[in-house]
């Protein structure tokens, strides 16, 4: 009996299940950066933010005073045509019709690339910033010995002793101390035959 105990014991040990024994990696130094506050803070970016608030006030501006001379215009074509009563309109009302619609056209085009340039120049603001930006990742993550680096929004909860915002923007303002606001022009399509 004592033999058969022994065997059960011995059984139950060989077949129990093995915990599995976990790849030993090495522990994870997260640092935390608050990019919002980085690109907000930086002083070529405030000064890049400024240039474009001015390019889309410009823009507006210009907006307004394209649009006032087409709006009086407009109204004058309407009311001309309405004192027609239905009747077709002559070769000089027609004339002026044609010409609204030249401006009016004219005024969309100009207004439409004007923004198309805006947001070329702030993915151009965008791009330079995040080239800069990658290399000073490293450097930081490097310094502090941090093996992973995250966006601060991206988190539930951090410490303060993980964020790494100042030594990025410190590191930002350093290697970018200006940003240019015009994008380059877009190379010419080739026509076609």
């Amino acid at each position: 009996m004592k033999t058969l105990l022994a065997s059960a014991a011995f059984a139950a040990i060989v077949l129990a299940p093995v915990p599995a024994v976990a790849q030993a990696l090495p522990g994870a130094v997260v640092a935390v950066v608050d990019l919002e506050k980085v690109t907000g803070d930086c002083n070529a970016c405030k000064t890049a933010t400024a240039a474009l608030r001015t390019q889309v006030t410009g823009l507006q501006s210009r907006q307004a005073a394209l649009a006032g001379p087409l709006q009086t215009e407009q109204k004058s074509i309407k009311a001309a045509i309405d004192a027609l009563n239905g009747a077709q309109p002559d070769a000089a009302l027609q004339a002026r019709i044609k010409a609204f619609e030249t401006k009016y056209q004219s005024a969309q085009d100009e207004s439409n690339n004007q923004q198309q340039q805006i947001q070329r120049n702030q993915q151009y603001i965008q791009k330079q910033i995040a080239d800069k930006l990658a290399p000073i990742y490293q450097s930081v993550m490097q310094k502090h010995g941090a093996n992973v680096l995250l966006e601060v929004g991206s988190t539930l909860a951090t410490t303060t002793s993980v964020d790494v915002t100042a030594d990025v923007l410190a590191g930002l303002n350093a290697a970018l101390p200006s940003i240019v606001t015009t994008a380059p022009a877009e190379p010419k399509q080739p026509q076609g035959r």
